[in-house]
């Protein structure tokens, strides 16, 4: 059967400045070997207060179930969720904690059967973003993707590719690629020895709104920028060596940012999930100003000491009444945003074990 979720969920196939940057200090510099602050680890217990992405991604690891994946339940049956499981994988390494839960959470979704019931079984069904997003997960960890249980990812990914340049989808079901799966192509390819296809790069490119924003479906009547394409495809585009396609989307982005630092989706709707990605592609495209004032906004979304022991360290979706259905995938999309940390760069090496907690009076 077809589950139909909701376009975040989907999206798994960013004067407050001074406010920011002095309340939620950086892990990207944090020792890559100690216990992360504030936390307990190992039985120890540091004194110094737990980092914001460090308290966020704790709270993501322990929502893994089994301690290795994450689900969604659908009319009371709970599938297997590969997408927010990767974007878990990610959260971690840009927090560099809970390396333990992404090491299990990567070995699960490179399972044999829970990897090709997420990519399809490479013939009659091969899912372009999910084998991009998963071969870009393995690299981040430091694996090879051309191996991930005798499958090449990166092969099948270029058997992906039209004569045009865009990747798509081949499943009796249809295409459903779009700018995610074209952008996370490119990432994933560009860390590799052959770099990124120029003209997956191009078609990328062309996609590109009149105002300089890029749209989740290319080739509809109105093009229509949207915040969360045009974060991912930024950094696309950079890792591809098309700084000046990418600066056109930054320039939308910082267009499309609020007062309070926030970003909207496409219902209008300013939440942890966009803001958190066009946070790191702000950061990664070197606007540090519009990163922080977006990091601005996303702490006012996290659960803190007046929360609740176990919803300490979650992002919430837009800050209404906490749903625990949609904070994982807040906070996991939220904790790039806090770090800042590119996906062009991102790396799990040195990330320490363990699942911060905050540690409050």
């Amino acid at each position: 059967m077809v589950v139909r979720l909701s376009r975040h969920r989907l999206l798994a196939l960013f004067s407050g400045v001074l406010a920011a940057l002095t309340l939620t200090p950086l892990t990207l510099a944090a020792p890559a070997t100690a216990a992360p602050p504030g936390v307990v680890a190992a039985g120890v217990v540091s004194s110094s207060p737990v980092t914001r992405p460090a308290a966020a991604a704790g709270w993501l690891a322990r929502q893994l179930v089994d301690g290795e994946r994450f689900e969604v339940v659908f009319d009371g049956v709970a599938y297997p969720d590969q997408g927010l499981t990767l974007d878990a994988v990610f959260a971690f390494a840009a927090a560099r904690v809970a390396d333990d839960s992404g090491a299990r959470a990567l070995a699960w979704v490179t399972r044999p059967d829970v990897r090709d019931g997420y990519l399809g079984d490479g013939t009659t069904e091969a899912y372009a973003g999910a084998t991009a997003k998963l071969a870009l997960a393995v690299l981040v960890r430091g694996g090879d993707p051309t191996d991930v249980g005798g499958v090449d990812l990166i092969a099948r990914l270029r058997s992906l590719q039209s004569p045009d340049g865009r990747f798509r989808d081949r499943s009796a079901y249809g295409d459903y690629s779009n700018a995610f799966s074209q952008s996370f192509a490119l990432l994933a390819l560009a860390r590799t020895g052959a770099g990124a296809p120029p003209p997956a790069a191009a078609w990328l490119a062309a996609t590109r709104c009149p105002d300089g924003g890029y749209p989740l479906l290319p080739a509809q009547p109105v093009c229509t920028s949207d915040v969360d394409a045009t974060a991912l495809a930024t950094q696309a585009l950079r890792a591809a060596g098309r700084p000046v396609d990418a600066a056109a989307g930054l320039r939308w982005l910082l267009s499309a940012q609020r007062a309070d630092g926030g970003f909207a989706d496409v219902a209008g709707t300013p939440n942890a999930n966009s803001t958190g990605l066009a946070a790191q592609a702000l950061r990664a495209g070197g606007r540090p100003l519009a990163w922080a004032r977006a990091r601005t906004f996303l702490v006012g979304l996290q659960v803190g000491c007046a929360g609740t022991p176990q919803q300490r360290g979650a992002v919430d979706y837009d800050g209404a009444t906490f749903d625990p259905a949609t904070a994982p995938r807040a906070t996991a999309q939220a904790v790039l945003g806090l770090t800042g940390a590119g996906y062009a760069d991102l790396s799990a090496t040195g990330a320490a074990p363990g699942a911060p907690t905050l540690t409050c009076p």
